[in-house]
């Protein structure tokens, strides 16, 4: 379906005609786009007049969050985000003890 520059999604408002929805947009290049006629365009995000767009496959799907979540979850627990339980830690309360410090709060 071609869309225009001045296409926008029905559900959120968000312009469709930019360039990180385009197939030849690529973040890890300096100037973001893999086709070498294109002007360079400062807001990817924004709509523009490239006339080399093309609406990337797949680009309209909602991403699956839940990898990332499960593997933000693994890391705080390996690390131990948050503050020190030390009733359910005995050897930190001991330390705390050992050194004068005042469990937080």
């Amino acid at each position: 379906m071609p869309l225009s520059r001045l296409s926008v999604c029905l559900k959120c408002g968000a312009e469709l005609y930019v360039c990180r929805l385009c197939e030849f947009h690529d973040p890890k290049l300096r100037q973001g786009c893999r086709e070498d006629r294109a002007e360079h365009v400062q807001e990817k995000q924004r709509a523009n007049f490239c006339e080399f767009f093309q609406p990337r496959p797949g680009a309209h799907t909602v991403r699956d969050w839940a990898p990332a979540q499960a593997a933000r979850n693994q890391l705080e627990a390996l690390f131990g985000v948050g503050k020190p339980d030390t009733a359910a830690d005995p050897k930190r309360a001991e330390l705390d003890k050992l050194f004068g410090n005042k469990p937080k709060t």
